[in-house]
């Protein structure tokens, strides 16, 4: 059965304003029977933004509107398609109490939800990761090295899936490899996949699905999934499922890429890494 698990909506800051409808009629017109509409939840009381248009995600104040918007759309459409109301919940660190509150207020209404890191933090500063690549050499300055930001990465990607976020903890983690968005400027070390390993390792033991998101695909500095495919092949032999997820934020991206998944999961040839 087709599923996009990760989809965005009108209400997401940083995206597009095409419609709730545009986006399900995209996912019926390719065959998929499943979707998940995974906004930004908004951000913790007291963190501030740091990106310049403080645009990460759905303004607290839109919250309710969002959750009336998609359970009309799951009405509308019940007879074609599976909709989803979901969250892309972010780990902040140092945060935990604010993310976890917000999860026992809002968990009991969510069909889906996944878990990802975009904020790093380094020496009392935080910074968004993939913003743009002037905001991740900024990063690495900070860091002291792109080696540095990536393990720095690694391991909040770490906290993040050993966190204790309550009962309604997201059980998928969200593109585990977002510090590749800028890998053609700023390439990976060569231990790389080695430490996605360990990470593998305590989500498998976690029980937590991965998301499959093909948004790097689409992004010039990168052209790879997230995970991309020797670290998606490697969960697999570990026993991890897998959910396919566009990340589309505009309604044609909506199952986008989706064949680079089912070459992955059949074990047909892949492009070069």
């Amino acid at each position: 059965m087709k599923i996009d698990g990760h989809v965005h909506t009108p209400f997401c800051p940083h995206g597009s304003p095409d419609s709730l409808k545009s986006y399900a009629e995209r996912a019926i017109e390719l065959g998929f029977k499943e979707i998940s509409f995974t906004e930004h939840a908004p951000l913790p009381e007291g963190f501030s933004d740091p990106v310049p248009e403080k645009d990460s995600a759905l303004p607290m104040e839109q919250l309710e509107l969002y959750i009336h918007s998609i359970l009309e759309i799951k009405k509308a459409y019940s007879k074609e398609i599976r909709i989803n109301l979901g969250f892309e919940i972010d780990y902040i660190e140092g945060f935990e109490a604010a993310t976890s509150k917000f999860l026992n207020n809002y968990g009991e209404i969510m069909d889906d939800s996944i878990l990802s890191v975009h904020f790093l933090l380094n020496n009392g500063n935080y910074y968004c990761l993939d913003y743009s690549e002037e905001g991740f050499a900024e990063i690495c300055r900070a860091a002291g090295s792109v080696e540095d930001t990536y393990n720095l990465y690694y391991r909040t990607v770490e906290k993040s899936i050993l966190s204790d976020l309550g009962s309604w903890k997201p059980k998928r983690i969200g593109h585990i490899t977002l510090a590749h968005k800028f890998q053609l400027l700023f390439p990976a070390p060569g231990q790389d996949l080695e430490r996605i390993s360990s990470l593998l390792d305590l989500i498998k033991a976690g029980g937590y699905e991965l998301d499959y998101n093909t948004a790097g695909l689409r992004k010039k500095h990168c052209q790879n999934p997230y995970p991309y495919n020797s670290a998606a092949r490697l969960a697999i032999e570990k026993g991890i499922p897998l959910v396919y997820g566009s990340d589309a934020h505009m309604a044609e991206d909506t199952g986008a890429d989706y064949q680079a998944f089912e070459r992955l999961i059949t074990g047909l040839p892949l492009s070069s890494e």
